[in-house]
């Protein structure tokens, strides 16, 4: 991965246990910190604490997120594949970019994943699959996704950003070498140097150059963990990712992660 490319902050907005103005509210507040991409997640109920609480819709919260903010970028961290057609979501992408759009260029990232959590698919009528089934669809849907760009009119602003979340060697990577330029997950520093070995191994087989693609992780959401961070950094990740949780969305951790991120970057 690129030693030059440079740091970025980007910070989950998990639409659960708040009301709406409360998301609306930190949106704002995180780009007025100075926080470069702002994210929500693509479930239809909590993750965690109290799994009947309140919680909200990603991708129409993200048209309301194209209106008010100003200078981040923002997406979903990351949308599940198997709850959308392909080409409407290309079409919803391109749209977010365009409503996002200051001086011309869009903000949207399209971040996409081969989803997991079983209740969403359970209660929504999807069918849940297993995991190979999945990833198999998410393989099948990026071309669609791609050639929707090449045909729609007004096309997207740029090359709007493509985000891939997941670990897996056999399938996920070989997906991320060929279509991401964001690949996201939660792997350990130790681990991160053998994942990118097998994520050249892949871009060496579909013709890509890999060091193109950024690399994200989780930062730990339990204190400003300095030395983690550095680990990460020095296994070549230059987007940390921070989730944080309604109903009261505690930002006091931002402005160190910030100041750690401005020293990063000289």
């Amino acid at each position: 991965m690129p030693d030059d490319s440079r740091v970025r902050l980007g910070i989950q907005v998990q639409p659960q246990h708040a009301h709406y103005p409360a998301i609306r509210d930190t949106v704002l507040r995180l780009e007025d910190l100075g926080v470069d991409i702002v994210f929500n997640w693509d479930h239809f109920f909590p993750l965690s604490g109290d799994r009947e609480g309140l919680h909200f819709e990603a991708w129409t919260m993200l048209g309301a997120w194209a209106e008010q903010t100003e200078r981040v970028e923002f997406g979903t961290l990351v949308s599940c594949n198997s709850y959308r057609n392909a080409d409407l979501q290309a079409d919803m992408a391109r749209t977010l970019d365009h409503i996002s759009a200051k001086d011309g260029v869009g903000r949207f990232i399209f971040g996409t994943g081969s989803g997991w959590f079983e209740r969403d698919y359970d209660e929504y009528g999807y069918e849940f699959g297993t995991p190979g089934t999945r990833l198999n669809a998410l393989a099948k849907a990026l071309p669609r996704v791609e050639a929707r760009w090449a045909k729609l009119n007004p096309a997207p602003t740029r090359k709007i950003p493509v985000m891939i979340g997941g670990k897996g060697e056999q399938k996920t990577l070989k997906i991320v070498a060929r279509h991401a330029d964001i690949w996201h997950s939660f792997v350990s520093p130790d681990q991160l140097g053998h994942k990118l070995d097998v994520l050249k191994r892949w871009g060496d087989e579909v013709g890509r150059d890999v060091s193109e693609i950024t690399v994200s992780n989780e930062l730990t959401r339990r204190h400003v963990d300095l030395d983690y961070a550095e680990a990460l950094y020095d296994a070549g990740v230059r987007l940390f990712t921070l989730g944080v949780s309604g109903p009261d969305y505690d930002l006091s951790a931002v402005p160190e992660w910030l100041a750690w991120r401005d020293a990063k970057n000289g």
